[in-house]
């Protein structure tokens, strides 16, 4: 399937546009759940304590300061300059880098593990799969996250199809389609996947921000994202009428273990 040069285009425009709104990306986006990293640690077959990360795409420092508070000891890689301005404000002291997953500013085998969450995507595997390969360390592991909303609880799928009208796209079938084959096109690595259900509880305004804070709506002009937030603020409310909105999410993980010949 080949990329058209708008498609080229918009994605570019996604991938920066966070640095614009990187304190309401920080306040707003879900963290992960304990069980996520339970989970990695069932799979890699060793504790996260005492084990040397890189957080690749580390935006604002979501996902390194879950890692961080499990032990783990953390180098953070990101392109962004608003993004790494906000992650330096947050998690000083913690050693950041920029740079991105096709190109990783890093020594050869010096990783156990090379986590990407909510930012495998923005990389190119033909390159990003190879780089990873070459900082693994024999027996490292690379895992791969995503938080996506689950679709099987009503007032959440209702809301998926709203903003999939508003944007032209199908969030459901998109979900379905995080798994190896678009993952690793080349086959090299062999993914496990898992997913982690859990669900938190917030006021609607924190709710709309965290949907406002999605690249498909950052690229939009601003009033037609105010006009579908005010809209869906309405429908919101009629499921939670006190305010207080509860979003269930699946984590879907992949992870795959360096080959011993890679």
């Amino acid at each position: 399937m080949t990329t058209s040069r708008a498609d080229q285009v918009t994605h570019t425009a996604r991938a920066h546009s966070f640095n614009a709104v990187a304190a309401q990306y920080a306040d707003h986006r879900p963290t992960y759940p304990p069980a996520l990293f339970d989970a990695i640690e069932e799979l890699t077959g060793r504790p996260l304590a005492g084990s040397r990360v890189a957080d690749v795409g580390a935006g604002t420092g979501t996902a390194t300061a879950r890692l961080l508070e499990r032990g783990a000891h953390v180098v953070a890689v990101e392109p962004g300059e608003g993004m790494a301005a906000e992650f330096r404000r947050r998690l000083p002291g913690t050693p950041l880098v920029r740079g991105d997953g096709n190109a990783l500013p890093l020594a050869a085998h010096s990783a156990d593990l090379i986590a990407y969450a909510q930012s495998w995507h923005w990389t190119d595997p033909v390159r990003s799969v190879p780089e990873a390969l070459r900082v693994l360390r024999p027996g490292g592991a690379l895992a791969l996250w995503w938080n996506t909303s689950a679709h099987d609880v009503p007032w959440i799928a209702e809301a998926s199809v709203r903003a999939g009208r508003h944007l032209g796209r199908d969030f459901s079938r998109e979900k379905n389609d995080i798994g190896a084959a678009a993952a690793d096109p080349s086959g090299r690595l062999d993914f496990t996947r898992r997913t982690v259900r859990w669900s938190r509880r917030i006021p609607v305004d924190a709710h709309l921000a965290n949907i406002g804070s999605h690249s498909f709506f950052l690229v939009q002009s601003p009033d037609s994202t105010a006009a579908f937030l005010a809209e869906e603020r309405r429908h919101v409310l009629e499921v939670f009428p006190d305010g207080i909105v509860e979003e269930t999410y699946d984590v879907v993980l992949l992870l795959a273990s360096r080959p011993p010949a890679a």
